[in-house]
């Protein structure tokens, strides 16, 4: 089990192999890429979906057959930005995602095996560059490619998610490693590995606390979070939205997910190497729904991860307090890492006011009520020590 055979590396974890900025989408996608480049402009108009409405269809189905992997994902980008602002850029949201926009999306997620609305991967994974492209994937040398309203508040948003990504390369590959360590029985490298992710953990901790410096709650909710909603346990969209002119969906309201934080991969891929089960409830059931989002490389990863460690029973039986004291540190690590997403869950959504329409503070962007759910997720992961 390598990264490479999951298109990931050590030096990038889950994001792109390439950067957006280095892309080009054939000219048909010119008036698209117009539009997209000028989201925060239409926005600002109050009534973006005018705008929209006059772009034309490209007819992407043959297109996406034979077209380069990188220019489907760039694609994917633009059009889910574009199906957000047109959903959530005015004061109500339509009942309806009208043709022009419904049938490319359709096509590219399809494609890529994913729903035909903003995922994690469209708004973090696939949307940053480097300034320096000879430089680290760092806080001081990534930006935000593709913008809703734009601003430091959102960019910083995307920017923190993209640098914990990054330092979570680490985590992956030596996730990997740990694998092939148990089947040698070697205890002494799996020691080394556990003690090397421990310090990864810290680096993304460090990243992970920058969040407030440039990203306020306040600005966080009014201004950035109502884009990334979706149309799943919204009462703004009763039932969902309706996607013209798709066939398959024969005219009926699609409940779909929104973009979340609980769609990166990075701490399902440790729940499966760690062996840290979840009980059999309504979260659950969310967290397997949730798993269906995720780019069609990643959810094999976690797969062949879950199917292949067998992590937690050698430390176990292992006499090796070192040992089990690096695995123990790391799934702390986790616990760790899932209190301050509480944290800053209380702070940016919770604790705010709800005063747009489909926004409320006790209901996630995926449609869940959150705080129990992350509660129940840290007590969960930290009860399973060895």
């Amino acid at each position: 089990m390598e990264l490479k055979d999951y298109a990931m590396s050590r030096e990038r974890g889950y994001l792109s192999h390439y950067e957006i900025d280095e892309i080009t989408l054939p000219s048909q996608f010119a008036p698209i890429c117009e539009a997209a480049g000028n989201l925060s402009g239409l926005l600002s108009t109050g009534r973006v979906r005018h705008w929209l409405d006059q772009l034309p269809d490209p007819e992407l189905e043959d297109w996406v057959r034979e077209a380069p992997e990188e220019q489907v994902r760039t694609a994917m980008v633009h059009y889910s930005f574009l199906v957000q602002s047109y959903v959530w850029g005015e004061e109500a949201p339509p009942q309806f995602l009208p043709a022009n926009l419904s049938r490319p999306i359709v096509a590219i997620a399809d494609h890529l095996g994913q729903a035909p609305l903003l995922p994690y991967s469209g708004y973090v994974l696939d949307n940053w560059a480097r300034l320096d492209k000879s430089g680290p994937i760092t806080l001081d040398n990534v930006y935000m490619y593709q913008n809703f309203a734009g601003g430091d508040d959102e960019n910083w948003f995307v920017m923190i998610h993209v640098a914990i990504e990054a330092e979570a390369g680490v985590l992956l590959d030596n996730a990997t490693r740990l694998i092939d360590a148990v089947n040698h029985e070697d205890e002494a490298e799996a020691e080394r590995l556990l003690v090397e992710m421990d310090g990864a953990w810290e680096r993304i901790y460090d990243v992970f606390k920058r969040m407030t410096e440039r990203c306020d709650p306040y600005v966080y909710f009014h201004r950035v979070r109502p884009y990334i909603h979706g149309w799943a346990n919204n009462p703004a969209l009763d039932g969902g939205l309706i996607y013209e002119g798709i066939a398959k969906y024969d005219g009926k309201p699609q409940a779909l997910r929104g973009q979340t934080g609980s769609q990166s991969s990075i701490v399902p891929a440790m729940d499966a190497l760690f062996g840290v089960r979840h009980s059999d409830d309504p979260l659950k059931s969310f967290l397997d729904e949730l798993h269906q989002y995720r780019p069609v490389n990643h959810r094999r990863f976690i797969e062949d991860l879950a199917a292949g460690s067998n992590l937690r029973e050698f430390v176990t039986k292992s006499g090796s307090a070192p040992l089990k004291e690096a695995f123990n540190a790391c799934v702390e690590q986790v616990a760790r890492f899932r209190t301050r997403h509480l944290e800053y869950a209380a702070s940016y959504i919770n604790k705010q006011a709800g005063s747009i329409s489909g926004n409320d503070p006790d209901v996630g962007t995926g449609g869940t009520p959150f705080m129990k759910y992350l509660k129940k997720h840290r007590d969960e992961n930290r009860a399973q020590l060895v």
